[in-house]
């Protein structure tokens, strides 16, 4: 056994040895220091317990207090813990067709909230996220910090949203930079589709690239319209123009060993995409950390100085009993 705190030992027992000298051996003292009166509330009376005994309780409560501040510990060496977990890259659609309202409030905020849910279901996995439109940046670098990352998450308003039209071929290339040390490479995509030829594009970059590809559909198939930064409908040719969700992002995803969802109020869906994750790719070693390995000793001592210091404190009652008269 040994102490993590030691130096409590030498700047606590001096004074507790001399403390406990003048207790013992100079209790007329406190005769000249305390008025009769004061002396005599302090003073137990018609207790079982004499006070020298009281005193040596109280002793040796703080004796104890102070060996659990010094916190013995069975020190049990250094031990490596092996980190698990898989390697996701999350990206997040932030186009003009994300302002749409077809699902409440708007696609990019409920896009938002499908993230966090799914990131509530990777507590051990490493995430990175990224944001797209017409050029792709990173908004997280790899990171388990969920708590973090859901603030950056909730930090991407209207403000990141870029009419540009959506280039997935920028993704493609962007991701494949991004996944290029992982293994396996896993690409989570929140969008609302885009232009045909352009995903054909993105399919053959992921396919290339070994990418495991899964998206999260949000949107209608009926469409709404798309709002400009003033809030208001665009319009074009005279005409109110209308984005629908397309599916042919999700048919990517199953042809590159990945799957889709189509984004609900509820949390089914996340729960099911994870689950074909995991199921699909076992985590990865993602490195070791070495920890020291101590067996906290301290609450033993601790409870004992707890118990000495209130029978010290308790007022015992003497029992005395009447001779009988004949």
């Amino acid at each position: 056994m040994t102490f993590v705190n030691p130096q409590f030992f030498w700047t606590m027992l001096l004074p507790l040895m001399v403390f406990t000298y003048f207790i013992l051996t100079h209790q007329d003292r406190f005769v000249q220091i305390f008025d009769e009166k004061v002396l005599k509330r302090l003073s137990v009376h018609d207790d079982a317990l004499p006070l020298v005994v009281r005193n040596l309780l109280l002793i040796l409560a703080i004796f104890f207090m102070i060996v659990s501040m010094a916190r013995p510990v069975v020190d049990h060496g250094d031990r490596t813990v092996q980190l698990e977990g898989l390697s996701v890259a999350i990206a997040l659609d932030i186009s003009g067709s994300m302002r749409s309202q077809d699902i409440y409030p708007n696609r990019l905020e409920f896009a938002k909230k499908k993230i966090n849910q799914l990131l509530d279901t990777l507590p051990n996995d490493e995430v990175s996220l990224i944001a797209f439109a017409h050029a792709s940046f990173v908004l997280a670098p790899f990171s388990s910090d969920k708590a973090t990352l859901k603030l950056l998450v909730e930090g991407v308003d209207d403000k990141y949203i870029n009419m540009s039209s959506t280039d997935f071929s920028a993704l493609g290339n962007f991701s494949v930079e991004l996944l290029e040390k992982k293994e396996p490479k896993i690409l989570i995509l929140f969008s609302d589709g885009g232009d045909k030829e352009d995903i054909a594009e993105f399919a053959q970059i992921v396919k290339e690239n070994n990418i495991a590809l899964y998206v999260v559909l949000v949107g209608s198939k009926e469409g709404a319209p798309v709002i400009g930064a003033d809030g208001k409908p665009i319009t074009q040719n005279g005409k109110i123009a209308i984005t629908q969700r397309n599916d042919d992002l999700g048919e990517v995803a199953l042809n590159n060993n990945g799957a889709f969802v189509v984004a609900d109020t509820g949390n089914r869906d996340i729960q099911d995409l994870v689950t074909t994750i995991k199921a699909q790719h076992h985590s990865k070693n993602k490195g070791e950390v070495v920890i020291h390995d101590r067996e906290e000793l301290f609450y033993y001592p601790l409870g004992l100085g707890l118990v000495f210091l209130l029978v010290g404190f308790s007022s015992l009652p003497r029992w005395r009993f009447k001779a009988e008269r004949d």
